[in-house]
């Protein structure tokens, strides 16, 4: 298993807000304690051509504006720069498995929520669609993104819909933060789970969502790894438990195909705990 994070991803907060440094300081260290064999990887910031594949000029423009994006999503000195970096991060967990390696991204700021020109969310930068759209460019030929947070991947999807040998998979819940996701769309393929769903439901959805990506075939699936469906997760109403994400991780260790996840949301204490359960049922033998 490959992991990739940086110390600049955590220079920005905003007092009080869930979406705090400690979430990934706290599992960086925590996982160096527990991860026998593996390996931290240096990688580069993402260029700019990568991040025009699904953002207009003026988006990376106004990312540097310092002005407030709403009410969740903040301006902070160098947010366009540590955007930039997760996306690097999100391109070499790719890089490494298309070469056959595990990998997973452990950055912030999150992405799923980005749209083309808009930062929202707690997100600047859509990540996964534009490893999505890189990968696509360079000849790879169906990529599926298969995204398990608790909230809909408005911007993925919309980054994403109709996009030729692209498929988008979401399993969220709904209704909940941002609202979309109800219906399925196109190659956008929306599973929206009740609050208060029982663990055994929502992975029995989980596993139906996995066999849409499967049965697409691709040649690369990318996975928004959020950890907010966790029953303690202060933001939302599901019910899942630390041993469901290790065996998230187990399905994705039996796929023939390459397979590569970056982390987006999770804003319980235990999101240590959570993400060393999904790489370890994720590098199960």
């Amino acid at each position: 298993m490959i992991l990739f994070t940086h110390p600049d991803c955590l220079n920005y907060r905003l007092e009080g807000h869930p979406e705090k440094p400690e979430r990934v300081e706290a599992t960086v260290e925590y996982l160096k304690t527990r991860g026998e064999g593996w390996r931290w990887n240096e990688f580069e910031t993402a260029p700019v051509k990568a991040l025009l594949r699904a953002h207009p000029q003026e988006h990376l423009e106004r990312l540097q504006n310092s002005r407030p994006f709403d009410a969740d999503t903040a301006y902070s000195d160098d947010i366009y720069e540590l955007a930039r970096l997760a996306t690097g991060a999100t391109l070499a967990a790719m890089d490494s498995t298309l070469k056959g390696e595990s990998a997973f991204s452990l950055m912030r700021p999150p992405g799923h929520h980005a749209e083309q020109s808009r930062a929202m969310g707690f997100c600047y930068l859509n990540h996964i669609a534009i490893a999505a759209l890189d990968a696509l460019d360079r000849g790879i030929g169906r990529v599926a993104v298969w995204d398990f947070d608790a909230h809909h991947g408005n911007g993925t999807e919309a980054i994403l819909k109709e996009v030729e040998n692209a498929l988008y998979v979401s399993v969220h819940q709904h209704p909940c933060y941002p609202g979309t996701g109800a219906v399925t769309e196109a190659n956008c393929m929306n599973f929206p789970v009740s609050p208060g769903t029982s663990p055994n439901d929502h992975m029995a959805t989980l596993r139906k969502s996995w066999e849409t990506i499967l049965s697409f075939n691709p040649q690369l699936v990318l996975v928004s790894a959020g950890f907010d469906a966790y029953e303690l997760d202060p933001l939302t109403e599901m019910e899942l438990r630390v041993k469901d994400f290790e065996t998230l991780g187990n399905w994705m260790n039996g796929a023939e195909m390459p397979v590569a996840g970056i982390l987006e949301g999770g804003y319980s204490d235990d999101l240590s705990l959570l993400v060393d359960a999904f790489l370890r049922g994720w590098e199960s033998r």
